[in-house]
């Protein structure tokens, strides 16, 4: 059968970066709608897709995009963002109109639970149920697909019930660690929302999908743990901890900030259980069944613990003004502070070191002032250090780096990171390896803050004091990782970057 013609907006969040290559590997074509294309340029499979510049939040941006479309899926959501159920309600009618004027013959979505009748539910979980609702009355046949907790390395639900369980032996929790969950392995997701594509005609209809265990959340931290080789968890659940205390809760542990702890806890008060099993009418089981939550749990680990992970939670970042190359630009003052040191060990020596920055080989200076700062981020709702980076090794546009995001990089040359923590004004921060001489090179280095109002002064002054010793000491201990890769108290460089099949970029593939 001929693939269709699908087109994947969200891809470059956690479903839809994963849903797209398998897209391709089942003989479909793919076209993805972003509004930061660039972010969709270092992907393995970028050389395999159509990108087409959009946001729904522009509906005269929509037509091109859907031109030409069989299927569409709608794998975005506002979440975390003010005001985010007007948002998903307008993005999502946007959506349903350009499907129909474009004559598509099926949308896609992947939704949440399905709220219980009489209840008062989150807001989350409300704004879900009605962008369901919208589609499935746009007129055009739409297949919404109803998942509680997604389990699979870098899924957000994932990564709470990990830190949870292995970072507390012993815990107090709220009683919804008692409500039955049915979760469903990530893989079994995206089988699903393949064969969404070829639906028939007529099928228009939400559908429950989940595993096959249902389990209490308390239960999947014990067998968390029995799977982790951790000894058994002491939980007591207790009536005071309410959503709003558990989030903070969650964002104090784990690396999921409080924008989308508490949404998830929310989705966690009501029970997560599949009513039905209809979509096996059209997707049918694989012979050896859906992927039980122990398994689930152990794939996804051996993912975490191989430095495998394809996509994480955060990796959908919001869209941000890029760096101005004018100061007056701004409107307004610019503060910069630059480092520049000679370097004896080669560009590509340099490079290693400073594509290797984050995640677990830290900031190269301070650690406790970086520990510190991050710390101030979570307690104020900001993603603070704990999301790390994707992989160990390598770094491309749109990756979460501890609490900023890569906003470009030119390998071998450039990285330039935007911040992400909760600031009174806008910073970046800029790396670059050059040439100088015949075995040398050179780092330069530029933080740059664009203060808002009164506060961003006063935040500059106040913080400017530091600089020597953070930013001064960062690009000292850069230089001396290149210089000296073998020395102990040196930066770990990353291994060599591979190419596009895998083989380091200075190596011929063979």
């Amino acid at each position: 059968m001929r693939g269709v013609q699908c087109l994947v907006t969200g891809a470059t969040g956690y479903i839809g970066g994963r849903l797209v290559p398998r897209l391709l590997d089942a003989g479909h074509e793919v076209r993805c709608l972003s509004r930061s294309p660039e972010k969709l340029r270092d992907v393995p499979w970028a050389d395999r897709v159509e990108v087409a510049k959009g946001d729904l939040g522009d509906p005269d941006s929509l037509p091109a995009a859907f031109d030409g479309v069989d299927v569409a899926y709608y794998l975005v959501h506002s979440l975390g963002r003010p005001n985010f159920e007007a948002l998903d309600r307008a993005n999502a009618n946007a959506f349903a109109a350009a499907a129909g004027e474009a004559g598509l013959r099926r949308i896609v979505y992947l939704g949440g639970p399905e709220p219980p009748p009489g209840d008062e539910v989150s807001a989350h979980l409300r704004s879900r149920a009605e962008v369901a609702r919208i589609l499935l009355a746009s007129g055009t046949p739409t297949a919404v697909l109803r998942a509680p907790i997604i389990l699979g390395s870098g899924s957000a639900s994932f990564e709470m019930l990990r830190y949870l369980t292995e970072r507390l032996p012993a815990m107090v929790t709220p009683r919804w660690v008692r409500n039955r969950i049915q979760p469903i392995a990530v893989r079994d997701v995206l089988r699903y929302l393949i064969g969404a594509a070829t639906l028939p005609a007529d099928v228009n209809r939400g559908f429950d999908i989940g595993g096959p265990d249902v389990l209490t959340f308390l239960e999947m931290m014990q067998r968390y743990a029995e799977v982790a080789g951790l000894p058994r968890r002491i939980i007591v659940p207790v009536r005071p901890l309410t959503p709003g205390l558990s989030s903070h809760w969650v964002g104090l542990v784990t690396p999921v900030p409080n924008a989308i702890a508490r949404p998830l806890v929310e989705s966690l008060i009501h029970e997560a259980v599949a009513h039905e099993h209809d979509i096996a009418e059209y997707v049918p089981d694989p012979p050896d069944g859906l992927i039980g939550f122990d398994r689930a749990v152990q794939l996804a680990l051996n993912k975490v613990r191989d430095f495998d992970v394809e996509t994480r939670w955060s990796g959908a970042g919001s869209p941000a003004d890029p760096l101005p190359t004018d100061p007056r630009w701004s409107g307004g003052s610019v503060y910069t502070d630059v480092r520049e040191r000679e370097v004896a060990a080669t560009p590509a020596m340099l490079w290693r070191v400073i594509e290797g920055v984050g995640g677990d080989n830290g900031w190269y200076s301070f650690p406790l002032a970086w520990e510190v700062r991050g710390w101030l981020d979570r307690l104020v709702g900001g993603v603070g250090l704990r999301r790390g980076r994707r992989d160990p090794n390598r770094l491309y546009v749109g990756d979460a780096l501890d609490f900023w995001r890569v906003e470009e990089i030119v390998p071998g040359e450039l990285l330039r990171l935007r911040a992400e923590m909760k600031l009174p004004g806008r910073a970046w921060l800029e790396l670059r390896a050059e040439p100088d001489g015949p075995n040398g090179s050179r780092y330069r280095q530029r933080a740059v803050f664009l203060p808002r109002g009164l506060a961003g002064h006063a935040y500059w002054r106040a913080v400017s004091p530091f600089h020597a010793m953070i930013f001064g000491g960062m690009a000292r201990n850069i230089a001396r990782g290149a210089e000296n890769p073998s020395d102990p108290g040196s930066p770990a460089p990353a291994p060599p970057r591979p190419g596009l099949h895998g083989a380091p970029a200075d190596r011929p593939d063979r």
